[in-house]
């Protein structure tokens, strides 16, 4: 395949305005937020100087009104962008939320009827509700566990590193990964699948797991508990470590034996580490979307908050009954995290 630069030139000019726009702008924001402050505190230490220089006293409220307009110009920005890509959509999906599928016509609350009389709709809630229930306490289980199994072992990095390394694969790929641990072959035919081959070396005939409810939908959790035991094993093994050597030195001249250790000392100590993961897993399962897309697309009972509102918007067109999952979706995301930031702020009260 030859490549002529003369036929491509038009898209060469292009990527190239765009690789010059993105260095002025990155670099531009670089020399802003170093050059920017430097300046406007070089002013501030030469007009203290004068004014004690010249014995006036330097009032502290003009000060604070001048750090106030300071910082208020580096949250602009943010502010700005959480606007845009967070309030304005948020508040438009609410009112979507109370129009018909074409966005034309206010129909009240019939979205949200809607939800309550489809027993697919229902069954989809109950799904999400599994997903919540279990997802969360499995994953961060399994990585309690082995966080303690390998505390101070040989080899602990390389054995955390393993367990790890499914939180650097993207839901995507870790659906495909798994979708193929319970590919179904024919019986007599070679399985591909690891899950099948197993079960047809133990004796049993193959079988199409992700069709069959409810096993379907607790094969598809065992991958999500497969990405996120890793991240559980992280947060929970730093929290074991920052427990104090005295604490422990302690109890054990006192003659606890390990399981006394764990449930006295290593649980107590760890608590406030165990909520955050379990708060971050149980949002992230609340949102999940893509292990479910890409291993059964929603279909065979499998259905959750988060696909169903992607189909409901962008496969049927119908936007307000979209919207108003999104609506229950956040909805049911809110107590999670009011629950979390008051945790936060009781611990640093503490």
């Amino acid at each position: 395949m030859n490549f002529d630069f003369a036929d491509e030139s038009a898209k060469l000019v292009m990527l190239l305005y765009g690789l010059v726009a993105f260095v002025a702008v990155v670099g531009g924001l670089l020399l802003l937020l170093d050059v920017v402050p430097t300046q406007l505190a070089r002013r501030r230490e030469a007009r203290i100087a004068a004014a004690v220089a010249a014995g006036k006293p330097i009032d502290p409220r003009r000060r604070k009104s001048r750090e106030g307009i300071f910082a208020l110009f580096f949250l602009l920005p943010a502010l700005l962008m959480l606007g845009i890509g967070l309030i304005v959509p948020a508040i438009r999906t609410l009112v979507l939320s109370f129009k018909d599928g074409d966005s034309q016509n206010w129909v009240g609350l019939e979205n949200y009827g809607w939800m309550l009389d489809r027993p697919e709709v229902v069954d989809i809630l109950i799904n999400t509700a599994i997903w919540v229930l279990l997802v969360p306490l499995l994953a961060t289980s399994v990585g309690l566990i082995y966080a303690v199994l390998v505390d101070r072992a040989r080899l602990e990095s390389l054995a955390k590193s393993l367990v790890f390394l499914p939180m650097a694969i993207s839901f995507v790929g870790a659906g495909i990964i798994w979708k193929f641990v319970y590919a179904f072959r024919p019986e007599g035919a070679d399985q591909i699948g690891l899950l099948n081959q197993i079960w047809v070396w133990l004796g049993g005939e193959p079988k199409q797991w992700l069709l069959n409810a409810p096993l379907n939908t607790l094969l598809l959790i065992v991958v999500m508990i497969w990405i996120q035991a890793g991240f559980a094993m992280v947060v929970l093994s730093a929290a074991i470590k920052a427990i104090p050597a005295d604490i422990v030195e302690a109890a054990r001249i006192d003659g606890v034996n390990a399981w006394q250790m764990f449930w006295r000392i290593t649980m107590p100590s760890i608590r406030p580490a165990m909520i955050v993961v379990v708060v971050t897993i149980s949002i992230a399962t609340l949102k999940l979307f893509d292990i479910v897309r890409t291993m059964t697309n929603g279909n065979f009972n499998t259905n959750v908050i988060a696909t169903e509102m992607y189909n409901q918007a962008f496969r049927f067109g119908q936007t307000g009954q979209g919207s108003a999952l999104a609506v229950v979706l956040f909805v049911l995301v809110i107590p999670i995290v009011i629950y979390q930031v008051r945790n936060l702020r009781r611990q640093r009260e503490v």
